[in-house]
């Protein structure tokens, strides 16, 4: 598996499925996000207060429901359980799309907390492929701040121990920490946009500076 390409619960569903579609034929593995229904569960964490166990599991299962509506949508796909299944389903020249409850389960690679979302999960699921990663997202990268305030700028590229220091960004706040721990880069793209995605993904990250805007964080 080359690439683990994480696509935003706020591209689904129509952005998600026409993403998706772009990258057929693709060596990738998709990772679905929690989209509406995690953001619900956020909202519902901050009125009444649930356990911290409790809102990790059922986001996670926000991104399960997610990733089996998507792969019922396209029929070059098949719903993966386990790292194993993942790599056959791919020598069956097709695209996985990981159910990443079971493992998270088994493996418990980080503590339950908001910091973590399907961004960092992503990147674990990248880790155990020794795959490169990339998050498809609705904004175009990682910014100064608020990207919807006035004089925010693209950061176009970034070194991972620099943003330990961001309290917001288009990530998740975990996700440098474990970049750092898994030794991995990570490629920030506008996922409204499939050719952008494509484009990083067929060029293994050699792209001119200057052909669209995305942000690549670097391991040193």
């Amino acid at each position: 598996m080359e690439w683990v390409i994480k696509i935003g619960g706020s591209l689904f569903p129509q952005k998600a499925i026409e993403l998706a579609n772009a990258l057929k034929g693709q060596n990738c593995l998709f990772v679905i996000g929690g989209g509406e229904f995690a953001n619900l569960i956020r909202k519902y964490d901050s009125l009444i207060g649930f356990s911290e166990d409790a809102t990790h599991e059922t986001a996670i299962d926000s991104m399960d429901i997610l990733a089996k509506l998507l792969n019922d949508k396209l029929a070059f796909t098949e719903i993966s359980y386990t790292v194993e299944e993942a790599i056959s389903i791919s020598n069956s020249n097709k695209i996985p799309i990981m159910i990443c409850s079971d493992i998270l389960k088994e493996n418990e690679p980080f503590a339950h907390s908001w910091d973590v979302t399907s961004d960092s999960i992503a990147a674990y699921i990248a880790s155990l492929l020794d795959a490169k990663l990339l998050i498809a997202t609705n904004v175009n990268g990682i910014y100064t701040k608020d990207p919807s305030l006035s004089g925010a700028e693209l950061i176009k590229e970034i070194d991972v121990n620099e943003l330990l220091t961001f309290d917001e960004s288009s990530i998740d706040l975990m996700l440098p920490t474990l970049l750092i721990e898994y030794g991995l880069d990570c490629y920030v793209v506008n996922g409204e946009y499939p050719e952008r995605v494509l484009a990083i993904i067929q060029s293994d990250g050699e792209i001119a500076e200057d052909s669209f805007e995305y942000t690549f964080i670097h391991n040193e």
